[in-house]
């Protein structure tokens, strides 16, 4: 009886043994280490029409990719700081997301001024930045910027699309109205020596401060040198005074906004001014209006379908970009994991993605891979967006 009574404490001892052990495996099954993505952001201040949509597609995008089972099995966790459309506050933020949140890559900034301010601290830190801002200089020159990539298109790719359009409708003299911010004065840059490229001859050249209520005066002295369309070059409320002037001057030019304005901001803003307005756009903007046959279109569509059923209100083309941002993350975190060299290097081999906003294809020359055909041209009528290009 003694033996048996021995046995049967050693079967328990065994059982309950194997029983920890399978707890273990499973408590370890369930506990894997959660992956922190910055999420930088204007959540306040000028820019907060921009930034606040940013963030609800972030979480958006990251619910998303928990609900499918997370990267490699661990969920990816949001930490968000506000740059409060401040660039120098934008640096400062930043800092705290890598030093002290200890992310592993950031989504963001959403201004060109605040990822410039950003540069030195993303070179000091080396950690891989993925920003929703239109400026080129956030990646260029390529060699300069090893660790930043952006989602949206360069701007000047929307140039690009603008003059494709202007010469495929036989408009060759124009003039330009821009912004005297970091944006602005891109566009102004990209505008002028691209011309040429196009047989577009700029017939006037003005400029303003974005904070300005009115342009009259800047439109007055263009409307004297008769151009055959204005390409106005700013992001925010000033591309909306600008169509309300030119519809009070009652110009006989059209009015062509940049790639920062298909928001339905612009057109709340600018009420049945808007109406004529043209300008370059992700195909999000009319992603009903798109062909069968076009490769992005189911993956758009579905955005659309979330968005409205997540009910965050009015979609602008801004929409699109922490969703690309972020999947481009995620993407190189399945691939090379949390080293920040590796997933850098990942990020940058980013090929045949199609995202919301275009097919990405990166390399070491290119931290954007987007091109003209990810942008279509779009007109306001009525106050709806229509394609017609």
């Amino acid at each position: 009886m003694k033996n048996l009574a021995r046995i049967f404490v050693l079967v328990l001892a065994v059982l309950f043994i194997a029983g920890c052990g399978t707890q273990q495996e499973e408590a370890a099954e369930t506990t894997k280490e959660e992956i922190k993505i910055g999420g930088l952001f204007a959540l306040s201040g000028k820019a907060e029409h921009i930034g606040k949509p940013t963030l609800d597609v972030a979480n958006m995008v990251v619910d998303q990719i928990n609900k499918d089972g997370g990267v490699d099995g661990a969920m990816i966790k949001l930490v968000v700081a506000d740059t409060r459309s401040e660039p120098s506050q934008a640096a400062v933020a930043m800092k705290k997301l890598i030093q002290k949140d200890k992310v592993v890559a950031i989504c963001g900034p959403t201004t060109t001024g605040a990822i410039m301010a950003c540069l030195p601290t993303i070179e000091q830190e080396q950690i891989p930045v993925v920003a929703c801002v239109g400026g080129t200089a956030a990646v260029v020159p390529v060699e300069e910027r090893k660790w930043v990539f952006k989602s949206p298109q360069m701007s000047k790719t929307a140039v690009e699309r603008i003059y494709m359009y202007l010469q495929k409708n036989d408009i060759d003299t124009i003039a330009i109205l821009t912004a005297t911010d970091k944006f602005g004065q891109e566009g102004k840059q990209l505008l002028s020596s691209l011309a040429g490229d196009y047989g577009i001859k700029i017939v006037a050249e003005e400029q303003f401060d974005p904070t300005d209520l009115d342009m009259s005066v800047q439109i007055g002295k263009i409307a004297g040198k008769k151009p055959q369309a204005m390409v106005v070059w700013t992001i925010g409320p000033a591309g909306a005074v600008i169509a309300k002037n030119a519809k009070q001057l009652n110009v006989d030019f059209g009015v062509i906004q940049c790639h920062g304005q298909p928001d339905p901001i612009y057109i709340k803003l600018a009420e049945d001014a808007a109406d004529g307005s043209i300008m370059p756009s992700t195909k999000l903007m009319v992603a009903d209006q798109l062909p069968d046959d076009d490769p992005q279109k189911e993956v758009v569509t579905a955005f659309v379908e979330e968005y409205k059923n997540r009910d965050l209100g009015a979609m602008g083309t801004h929409s699109g970009y922490a969703w690309d941002a972020i999947q481009i993350i995620a993407r190189a975190l399945e691939e090379a994991g949390t080293d920040p060299e590796k997933l850098r290097d990942a990020i940058e081999n980013t090929t045949d993605y199609i995202g919301v906003s275009g097919i990405y294809n990166m390399s070491p020359q290119d931290h954007c891979g987007l091109d003209t055909s990810s942008l279509v041209m779009i007109e306001v009528r009525d106050g709806k967006w229509v394609l017609i290009d």
